[in-house]
């Protein structure tokens, strides 16, 4: 679940399962109000468990006439100038030692009072929701950085929100039913002050939309993005259950031998893209020859983006239509990606193919489980339990000392890595018995049970920070349907 972006913008990470159809969960966890969950945790390990409907996103590629391009540019700035207007006045009020501007009154400042003043009177040229939307979205960004410095939120630390460019390489803007945008009867997308954009619809909504954002991508293109609510579709129960040892090479390892080779969609289209950049470079800049050049660079990625999402779409539904079951390790994909092997590890794409199991899972009653990242399954024996001295990344086969096993070291791990999650769903089924309906322990004195801790889980948040201060953003994450 992916991608340089504005984090003040919303994020859907990422495009296309297709070349132009692409569905995604609009964050890790379902919106609030919909779905409940229990964050159980064993040890070094976690699992969450869903229920009831998840919200989905899905996005579809729009072809916008030259002029309804014009009146999407013209929304694009005018959302963009709001957003900075509103930032402006409470940099201004902080600097000045005034009050903490509240919502409705900044609301009022950059949008009732700034459309009747003769230098923003064009604001009302265009949808006043969308507007709206980006005043939202600069709210989100100041929750999540207060949030973030008071140590309510965890995670990375958030910045301050950022101020947006005209020259940023994506746009967005957000419709909301109060825009009462509509599906026409000659599937169009009808849009206020914009008009009827033609939808290359590859599927059918599976309900109403609650919103849609419209984005604008660095390689031009545009897509219209519905978030729906969907009930979870529940596969048959099955007997299987595997766990999944991800590597670089080897993408995925499983405990019955089985091992899926990495594509490398990254290393395959080097060479293009080293062609494609080395002659953006040679380009003088700020001429045409420069932005052409640069929208070439950005579509070569698209494709390599849009190749290795697709690829990740099949495996994960193939693992989770198998396994009624699915363990993987918790990798700290953001510190691998600072070591040499910083490129392979991105090209790899771990999070978002993780992403795509856990969403699945709780889509279609799976049970999905993550293990703690600090267990030691490559070093231990997946037949006798025998702990072992620290494998080099040279070292591909592992042999062990206090038993005849000689296995591929990723298939070994993937054995452990099954074996702690079959523990952790044991432990998570003695603390639900041992939990009555209210969440409290059946033992009087006894401590209270994790799995008492059900909680609707929060709102996916459409706004971000500074790129710099913040690895992920509290916005709408991209996370591909099945």
């Amino acid at each position: 679940m992916l991608r340089r972006s504005r984090l003040s913008m919303p994020l859907t990470e990422q495009f296309c399962c297709s070349m132009y159809c692409h569905s995604t969960l609009i964050s890790a966890l379902p919106a609030h109000g919909v779905c409940q969950y229990e964050h159980l945790t064993f040890g070094h390990a976690t699992q969450i468990v869903y229920d009831h409907g998840v919200q989905l996103r899905y996005n579809f590629r729009v072809e916008p006439t030259p002029g309804q391009r014009t009146a999407l540019a013209r929304a694009f700035g005018c959302a963009r100038v709001v957003f900075n207007d509103g930032l402006r006045a409470r940099e201004q009020a902080y600097r000045a030692g005034l009050p903490y501007l509240t919502d409705a009154e900044l609301m009022r400042q950059v949008l009732t009072e700034a459309k009747q003043t003769e230098e923003r009177a064009w604001l009302a040229e265009v949808s006043s929701v969308v507007l709206q939307q980006a005043v939202a979205d600069l709210n989100t960004a100041y929750r999540n950085f207060f949030a973030s410095i008071t140590g309510k939120r965890k995670g990375h630390p958030v910045g301050r929100p950022h101020w947006r460019s005209r020259k940023d390489n994506r746009h967005a803007i957000r419709f909301t039913r109060n825009a009462r945008f509509a599906v026409t009867n000659t599937s169009r997308l009808r849009l206020p002050k914009i008009g009827d954009l033609r939808v290359r619809w590859s599927r059918a909504l599976p309900a109403e939309p609650s919103s849609v954002t419209v984005i604008k991508d660095a390689a031009g293109r545009y897509f219209a993005s519905f978030v729906v609510d969907t009930e979870p579709g529940i596969l048959p129960e099955i007997e299987a259950d595997t766990g999944i040892d991800l590597g670089l090479s080897c993408f995925a390892a499983f405990p019955d031998g089985r091992t899926v080779t990495a594509p490398k969609f990254l290393r395959r289209a080097e060479r293009t893209l080293t062609k494609l950049q080395r002659a953006l470079s040679r380009k003088e800049k700020g001429s045409r020859n420069r932005a052409k050049a640069r929208v070439r660079v950005a579509r070569a990625h698209a494709r390599v983006a849009n190749s290795r999402r697709d690829w990740y779409h099949k495996l994960s539904t193939t693992i989770i239509r198998e396994n009624q079951a699915v363990y993987v390790e918790d990798l700290a994909v953001s510190g691998l990606a600072r070591g040499r092997l910083a490129k392979s590890v991105h090209d790899a794409g771990w999070s978002a193919f993780v992403s795509m199991l856990e969403y699945k899972a709780a889509k279609h009653g799976r049970v999905f489980a993550r293990i703690g990242r600090f267990e030691p399954t490559t070093r231990t024996c997946s037949g006798c339990g025998w702990y072992g001295p620290k494998l080099g990344l040279s070292v591909r086969i592992f042999r062990c000392a206090g038993c005849p096993l000689v296995l591929d070291r990723d298939v070994n791990a993937a054995r452990n890595i099954l074996a702690a999650g079959r523990k952790l769903a044991a432990a998570t089924r003695r603390e639900a018995e041992s939990s009555n309906a209210c969440g409290a322990p059946v033992r009087p004195g006894g401590r209270k049970s994790p799995a008492g801790r059900v909680r609707p889980a929060p709102r996916g948040k459409e706004a971000g920070t500074h790129r710099k201060a913040i690895a992920h953003s509290g916005g709408q994450a991209g996370i591909p349907v099945l």
